[in-house]
């Protein structure tokens, strides 16, 4: 029967070996991604906002319009 935990420590090693040659960002880079990611979820949430604002009044509307014409 084959061991797993060889298995696991040869992932492990294959895995910290790549990450060492992989680039990682400097702090000024990664200040600047931070920023990029937050704006972008600030402007996403501001769309969806909009979008949910906007979707709530027109279903108000039509369903306005659908009770008005059901009590005449």
């Amino acid at each position: 029967m084959r061991n797993p935990l060889r298995k696991l420590g040869i992932f492990w090693g294959e895995m910290v070996g790549e990450l060492k040659q992989a680039s990682w960002p400097n702090q000024k880079e990664m200040r600047h991604y931070v920023a990029v990611v937050l704006v972008g979820m600030a402007l996403l949430g501001i769309y969806v906002s909009i979008v949910d604002f906007s979707l709530l009044h027109v279903f108000d509307l039509c369903s306005g319009w659908v009770r008005g014409r059901l009590g005449d």
